[in-house]
């Protein structure tokens, strides 16, 4: 053991070159993450920021999502499971998987909701063809039973007896 000991102290944007001289330990630089307003990512002066865009093409999304083939975001899903802790451990397919079940929900309602709008002849999809859409189809309707949508109205339905009969003669069978 001829070589001198060595004190390494690692930055995570550069790396020390080793010196003879031992150095003191610092601690690790985080005031620049808690600088940041708790509102969001940005600049803090409001109005959309152009997050993963490039000068001249699309948003590229996370790597999760784009390996997974998914619009939903996977790394927004594994950090919201993380957050609320709904379990003490989460595998690393949990999010994935958990973002394409939403992806699917969201494109077969979009889809109903928009067979709706066009049977309405409406080209925008607003709360009333979500609630037609939902309440008409089965399995979409057990799933959000309890859910209520604002101005989203309810089915059209009328009840057999509450509508008048024709007697004989074409006049109404109920007298005063």
């Amino acid at each position: 053991n001829d070589k001198p000991q060595h004190n390494i102290v690692e930055n995570t944007a550069t790396r020390h070159k080793p010196t003879n001289q031992p150095q003191a330990q610092t601690k690790p630089h985080f005031h620049h993450l808690m600088s940041q307003p708790k509102g969001g990512k940005g600049d803090g002066k409001g109005g959309k920021s152009t997050g993963g865009k490039k000068a001249g093409g699309k948003a590229k999304g996370s790597a999760r999502s784009r390996k997974a083939g998914l619009t939903f975001p996977v790394g927004r899903t594994n950090r919201l499971l993380r957050q609320n802790r709904y379990a003490s451990r989460i595998g690393k397919a949990a999010p994935v998987y958990l973002a394409a079940v939403l992806e699917y929900l969201v494109a077969e309602l979009l889809e109903l909701a928009g067979n709706a709008s066009r049977d309405n002849m409406k080209k925008r999809i607003n709360p009333r063809f979500l609630t037609l859409a939902i309440r008409n189809d089965e399995e979409l309707n057990k799933l959000l039973a309890g859910v209520t949508i604002a101005s989203g109205g309810v089915l059209p339905n009328i009840q057999q007896i509450l509508l008048k009969k024709k007697g004989k003669g074409g006049k109404h069978s109920q007298e005063l």
